[in-house]
C-alpha cells in the first residue's frame, strides 16, 4: 500500500477526531452508571463500556475500505497486521480502573501507525472535556489550541509523575523534584507532558502499543521526546506489542533525564 500523503493524513485526522470524539461521548454516557464488568487475562478489569467503545471505533475507522489493519486492547489480535504498512492502534478506555472507580483520569486513545511509528493521533479525556490531536510534522493541539512541552534542561523542582517505585528510584539520584499525582491513564499521563502541565513522566515495564501510540505522537509534535529509558525510540506494530520502562519530557530535559538514568545505572547503557 502506498504511503499516505500529507493531504491524506489531514483527511484521516478529521475522521479520527470525529470518531474519537463520538467514542468519548459514548464512554461518558456510561461513566458512573451501573455497567457489567469482568476480569480478563492478567487480572485486568474490562467493562461493557470498553467493548462498546471498541466496537464504535472499529466501525468508524475501518469502514471506509482503506485497508488499514487493526490493533486494539479489546479486540482479538490479527497477525495480518504485522505485514501491514498502516495500522490503527486503539485503546477504547485507557485507565479502565479509574473509569470504573468514577475518577476522571481515563481517556480514549487512537493513532494511525505507518511503518512502526504514529503519524496521526487523537486522545479524548471525556470527563475533563479535552481533545488532543496531532499529525506528524504539523504540531499538536488541545481543544484546537497549540500545545508545547516545557522548555529547559534543569531537573531541580521539575514536576514529575509515574509509578511510585520508579519515582523513588529516580528521586534518590536526582535534584529535589515536585512529585505530582499519578495519572491513571498512561496515555493521558504523557499527554500532560505534551501540554506542559507536567515536566517529566515515567511508565513502568508493562505498557503496550495501545497505551502509547497516540501519546507518543502528541509528545513529539509538542516539542518533546518519549523513549525507552536508554533513549531508543518506541517501535509499534511488532509481534509482541509490549514495552519496557519509558520516559517523556521536553527534548532538552528528556536528554538530561536519560543521561542521569544511564550514569546512575537505572537504565541500560
Amino acid at each position: 500500500m502506498p504511503a499516505i500523503e500529507v493531504v491524506d493524513r489531514a483527511r484521516v485526522a478529521e475522521r479520527l477526531a470525529a470518531s474519537v470524539r463520538d467514542a468519548g461521548a459514548l464512554a461518558l454516557s456510561m461513566f458512573q452508571t451501573p455497567i457489567k464488568t469482568w476480569t480478563k487475562a492478567g487480572a485486568s478489569p474490562v467493562s461493557e463500556a470498553d467493548i462498546a467503545v471498541d466496537r464504535l471505533l472499529r466501525q468508524r475507522l475501518t469502514g471506509e475500505g482503506d485497508g488499514f489493519a487493526w490493533l486494539s486492547e479489546e479486540s482479538a489480535d490479527d497477525p495480518a497486521r504485522l505485514s501491514a504498512r498502516n495500522v490503527w492502534i486503539v485503546d477504547p478506555i485507557d485507565g479502565t480502573r479509574a473509569f470504573l472507580a468514577g475518577l476522571p483520569d481515563w481517556s480514549v486513545s487512537a493513532a494511525l501507525v505507518e511503518n512502526g511509528r504514529p503519524v496521526v493521533a487523537c486522545l479524548c479525556a471525556p470527563a475533563t472535556g479535552e481533545l488532543f490531536a496531532a499529525i506528524a510534522g504539523k504540531g499538536a493541539t488541545r481543544n484546537g489550541a497549540a500545545i508545547a512541552t516545557t522548555a529547559g534542561a534543569t531537573l531541580a523542582q521539575a514536576r514529575i509523575t509515574g509509578p511510585k517505585g520508579l519515582l523513588e528510584r529516580f528521586a534518590a539520584v536526582a535534584p529535589p523534584l515536585v512529585v505530582m499525582p499519578r495519572v491513571r491513564s498512561l496515555a493521558l499521563r504523557f499527554a500532560r507532558v505534551a501540554q506542559g502541565a507536567c515536566d517529566i513522566a515515567f511508565a513502568g515495564d508493562d505498557s503496550h502499543d495501545w497505551d502509547l501510540a497516540a501519546a507518543d505522537l502528541l509528545v513529539h509534535e509538542a516539542g518533546g521526546a518519549m523513549t525507552e529509558f536508554a533513549g531508543g525510540a518506541v517501535t509499534y506494530n511488532r509481534a509482541a506489542p509490549r514495552h519496557g520502562m519509558l520516559v517523556a519530557a521536553g527534548r532538552d530535559r528528556h536528554a538530561a533525564v536519560v543521561d542521569l538514568l544511564r550514569e546512575r545505572g537505572i537504565a541500560p547503557s
